[in-house]
């Protein structure tokens, strides 16, 4: 999700990484050859060759955890049959923590390794492999040796019975697509690699090569999608004013179900349903996910949090600041959408209407900044429980929020002079490109308030760092708009409970929200509901029809195989459904920020 940098050199390697094969091939001297014996029991067999030797010992390590996706992995979890050689002959190589081999290597100037890696997750951050395809997400592959982070590599790939095609953003060797070269180990755990017989289409914007490799199949119509990828790329290298790259790849994994996507340096890997692709609502979400991926190769992959690069490839690598880097991706992504003209305004409003709702109906808002919901994803974000919402917010979520909160400020005071489009364009330029390195949170800080106009502390005092309620109204307002909630004059009662209806058609409690009726009256997860007032429940959306606010019940559960009856009073249901109107009669000034805003 952000470059990685070990020194000067290595920043200026990855600024520059389409240098000459020639180049990087000639100083390599680790390579890998990738086969796959047993695909079809999701195995991939890797022989690392380590060259040049000058050490008594080496180290060999697998990450922990894939950049972009904040958790601990533990891919070496995968790894079995590992084992070392040199001259022919088996050379030690115990494993001495949880991720690394070491190898007593005085005297050698050549070791071979191999290992066996197992893959069956389907993830757009794991790898999965089967006898239709492999893909290889390549920080859970690739063992690298210690401090040897800097060097080149190359990868040669030996394909499954009747796969024809590699597909990654990886230089070939010698025009041959079955071997590739990275020109450091940060560069190669970013580049992920598809391997099978995708179908792979392509378009150019501006003398940059996209391709896109589809698996899986799918109802999507190549020509609509390469016209309509091309408007999305257009619209965000505008913002930034150049597109980095000379080659990018989109993988696009096809299921019956499928969601997500992963950010890498020149390429991503997107989750999509086959299906999904013949109806407008399902179009418009991929292109989204789509426009949010390729963000990232400005915010995150070149412009980054400070604290995200160099990469620790065996710990935690923390920042307060993912509500920039996800949460602003998040925004632009449907703004972009909008700007293509692909979409009326409705449809963007009603995407942001959506955010509105998501945040205002979890409990978390009360208790986690989004600063401290960044901070905090390593142990929260991707290990969500039942509690979760109520404890917490999504850095995405918020984030997104809050980019649109400070497009309409900086818009505003500006008087349609600047948008949030400048800011990310002059941090970009100043920091990755003019000083080469990340920002600090203080320092983005100062990019809004060179655009705005104004100090902005009490706004990250309140929104950012705090848990002060959005002023929704005040925001949109600038744009002549408003939020109206479709609930705001009903009176139903809720317990507060969402739940699953199990094979046996018992009714499972799954989340309880905080301050409602089943909350407050002790209803818990994993209780089964059983009845009300002696009437047995069969279907959890209509067991309160008769009910109304005020009215104390006996609801009869069964926890933990025993039954139990609480009295319960109904408090009413306090969830809201915002949508956003236009104002009457807009002022010039209004219309001015809300045309500057919508690319009206």
């Amino acid at each position: 999700m952000k470059p990685i940098i070990h020194t000067v050199t290595s920043f200026l390697i990855l600024l520059f990484m389409n240098q000459s094969v020639s180049k990087a091939q000639g100083s390599s001297n680790i390579s890998y050859t990738v086969t796959f014996p047993e695909a079809q029991a999701h195995y991939a067999d890797v022989e690392m060759h380590v060259l040049g030797l000058k050490q008594n010992q080496l180290d060999l390590k697998m990450p922990v955890w894939t950049p972009g996706s904040y958790l601990v992995r533990e891919f070496a979890k995968n790894i079995e049959a590992f084992s070392a050689e040199a001259g022919g002959k088996p050379i030690a190589s115990p494993k001495i923590n949880k991720n690394t081999w070491r190898i007593a290597a005085k005297g050698l100037s050549e070791i071979t390794i191999k290992y066996r890696v197992y893959a069956n997750e389907v993830s757009v951050r794991t790898s999965y492999i089967d006898a239709s395809h492999g893909f290889l997400s390549t920080s859970g592959i690739f063992i690298y040796p210690a401090n040897m982070l800097h060097q080149p590599s190359t990868i040669h790939i030996k394909p499954y019975k009747g796969w024809d095609k590699v597909s990654t953003s990886l230089e070939m060797v010698n025009g041959d697509p079955f071997t590739r070269v990275s020109p450091n180990f940060d560069i190669l755990f970013d580049s992920p690699i598809e391997v099978g017989n995708q179908d792979v289409f392509g378009f150019d914007v501006s003398g940059v090569k996209y391709e896109v490799c589809m698996y899986g199949g799918g109802n999507y119509d190549k020509e609509r999608l390469k016209k309509d990828l091309h408007s999305i790329v257009e619209q965000e290298a505008a913002i930034f004013g150049e597109n980095p790259n000379k080659h990018y790849v989109f993988i696009v994994h096809n299921h019956l179900k499928g969601g997500g996507g992963l950010e890498h340096l020149s390429s991503t890997v997107l989750g999509a349903s086959r299906d999904a692709y013949g109806t407008e609502k399902g179009y418009q979400n991929f292109l989204g996910l789509a426009a949010h991926e390729h963000f990232h190769l400005w915010n995150v992959k070149r412009l980054r949090p400070i604290v995200l690069g160099p990469f620790d490839y065996d710990n935690e690598n923390y920042t307060t600041n993912l509500w920039i880097a996800e949460g602003f991706t998040e925004y632009f992504q449907e703004i972009v959408v909008r700007r293509t003209n692909l979409y009326p305004p409705e449809n963007y409003l009603d995407v942001l209407a959506g955010e509105f709702n998501i945040l205002e109906n979890l409990p978390g808002k009360n208790v986690q900044t989004v600063a401290e919901s960044s901070f905090d994803a390593w142990i929260k974000a991707y290990r969500p429980n039942e509690n979760s919402g109520n404890t917490t917010i999504s850095y995405y979520n918020k984030g997104a929020i809050v980019g649109m909160m400070l497009d309409l400020e900086i818009i505003n005071s500006s008087k349609g002079k600047y948008s949030l489009d400048d800011v990310m364009k002059y941090m970009y330029t100043e920091y990755y490109k003019t000083k080469q390195r990340g920002y600090t949170d203080a320092e983005f800080k100062k990019g809004f308030e060179k655009f705005a106009g104004k100090k902005l502390g009490d706004f990250y005092k309140k929104y950012i760092n705090g848990l002060t309620p959005i002023d929704y109204n005040n925001y949109l307002g600038y744009a002549g708009y408003k939020i109206v909630d479709d609930l705001a004059g009903s009176n139903d009662p809720a317990l507060g409970v969402v739940t699953s209806t199990a094979a046996n058609k018992k009714i499972i409690v799954t989340n309880v929200a905080r301050g409602t009726s089943a909350y407050i009256n002790g209803i818990n997860v994993n209780d089964e509901l059983v009845a009300i007032d002696d009437n047995p429940i069969t279907d959890a959306a209509t067991m309160l029809n008769d009910k109304k606010v005020g009215d104390q019940i006996k609801v009869s559960i069964i926890r933990d195989g025993l039954p139990l009856t609480l009295p319960v009073t109904l408090l009413r249901n306090n969830r809201v459904k915002y949508k956003i109107v236009a104002v009457d009669n807009a002022s010039p000034q209004q219309l001015q920020v809300r045309k500057k805003w919508l690319s009206l």
